[in-house]
């Protein structure tokens, strides 16, 4: 009773953070020192249960916490991408990243449900599923490598979500920037202007991220979900004005730009960060696979209809995010500045998942008693951290092709294969001829090809850029 009585207050505490938008999970608070035990077989365990949800979430609202989770303002540039990569490879890449994608977010989810059973646990974080993955996996030389797993999947976590946070100050100082321009007839400016824009944005953003408690956000991540729409609607209107007939429109560019496209995909419809905490408050976590299946559907959708006609209609003189691509008429207008202010909110949202993380490790370090200055000094420093990358490569489409590549690969296709081996490898083993063996591997060799090749065009680009 008294271990029923915790699950149901630490479940209560996360879903009232991923009622916004469910993030990667920090570690639960106390000891992540924690040992797994590995229960016999022989033991039934039915998680779903034993598992104390206060306010679960049924299939439609986990469809939209998905939806939510995977769209942000990647979104924005995938047009970008199209414009690399060339309209119909681009397309063709879309769906099968789409499925690609689905299908490692299902097996680590999948492989996370085994664990439930295993060790009598209710739910489990993506670190811990990792950790535990090497604890109690069938190689014990290892299991001493467990909580290395463990922190490497919080580190590419926190470079991801921090990278995004980079992404979102330069989409909203590029429109402030074009708004401005368009208002009193300046000539666009240069790349050094667009930085100061951004470093304008510190001070207004470092306040906004000393604000500690989600529900304050919790009604603008609505709007901007409605204002994501109005965007997706808005690009195919506006496109459709000014689109060249498609047979003029390339198809294939090249090999750098085709792994360019590669990770802005990636970055822009990735949800394995948000799979588990979505799994771990639902009425029905059985269910998933349908709502994986119906959210990846809409998801993919959106990305299709902004790159596809994005690319199509605006040509190579696009320029991300795709908002300002828009006519400068009243409507576009208004809706570039809401939109700019959606994201300027969502931006605190963005910072909280991965500072939460990192806060964890750090406060160990101080006086409890001096815990809410320290923690104010770390959430400065990181944002000025953001705020100097940002200055330094103020380029979206490469920014967010390389946080794709080098973080997104590895957690979301190249980790979910090695924890999936992990955890059949007993049970229910590798197959006829070992076909869940090879299975894998070409997940993970995918993933390498995307790291490797991707994380290099990406990271040329944003050189060449600066």
């Amino acid at each position: 009773m008294e271990m029923n009585n915790r699950n149901c207050t630490q479940t209560q505490v996360e879903t009232e953070g991923q009622s916004i938008k469910p993030p990667p999970q920090p570690p639960p608070e106390g000891n992540i020192q924690k040992k797994f035990v590995h229960y016999s077989e022989k033991e039934p365990y039915d998680f779903v249960a034993e598992r104390c949800v206060p306010k679960p979430t049924n299939v439609l609202e986990s469809i939209g916490h998905l939806i939510k989770g995977c769209l942000g303002g990647g979104i924005l540039g995938i047009h970008e991408a199209y414009m690399k990569g060339g309209l119909w490879t681009s397309l063709i890449l879309t769906i099968v990243f789409g499925f690609y994608i689905t299908y490692c977010v299902y097996i680590l989810v999948k492989s996370a449900q085994v664990l439930y059973k295993r060790l009598h646990l209710t739910e489990m974080s993506y670190p811990d599923v990792a950790e535990a993955s090497l604890e109690i996996g069938p190689f014990p030389s290892l299991k001493k490598y467990s909580k290395l797993f463990r922190y490497a999947v919080d580190l590419i976590i926190c470079i991801d979500l921090f990278g995004a946070c980079c992404v979102y100050q330069i989409i909203i100082a590029k429109t402030i920037k074009q708004v401005i321009e368009d208002a009193y007839g300046m000539t666009p400016g240069d790349l050094d202007q667009l930085r100061l824009y951004i470093l304008a944005l510190l001070v207004p953003v470092l306040l906004l991220c000393m604000i500690t408690t989600l529900k304050y956000l919790a009604p603008f991540t609505l709007i901007a979900d409605v204002f994501i729409v109005a965007c997706v609607v808005a690009t195919v209107i506006y496109s459709m004005e000014v689109a060249p007939p498609l047979s003029e429109v390339p198809s294939w560019k090249d090999g750098f730009g085709f792994f360019e496209f590669c990770g802005i995909a990636i970055f822009s419809m990735e949800g394995i960060g948000v799979s588990l905490p979505i799994e771990n408050n639902m009425k029905d976590p059985m269910k998933f696979p349908l709502v994986l299946c119906i959210g990846m559907t809409i998801v993919v959708s959106f990305l299709i209809l902004v790159g596809f006609f994005g690319y199509w209609g605006f040509g190579e003189s696009s320029i991300s995010p795709v908002t300002l691509n828009f006519p400068t008429e009243t409507f576009p207008t208004v809706l570039k500045c809401l939109m700019a202010v959606m994201i300027f909110v969502t931006f605190a949202l963005n910072f909280w998942a991965p500072f939460n993380l990192v806060w964890h490790y750090m406060s160990k370090k101080h006086n409890p008693a001096k815990y809410w200055i320290w923690e104010r000094v770390y959430r400065a420093t990181f944002i000025i951290v953001i705020t100097s990358i940002a200055i330094a490569f103020p380029n979206i489409g490469n920014l967010m092709g390389l946080l794709g590549a080098f973080c997104l690969s590895n957690m979301g296709f190249i980790f979910p294969a090695i924890i999936e081996v992990l955890v059949i490898w007993e049970s229910p083993g590798l197959g006829r001829f070992k076909w869940r063996l090879y299975k894998n591997i070409l997940v993970m060799i995918i993933g390498v090809l995307l790291f490797i090749a991707g994380t290099y065009s990406n990271l040329k680009g944003l050189v060449s850029n600066i």
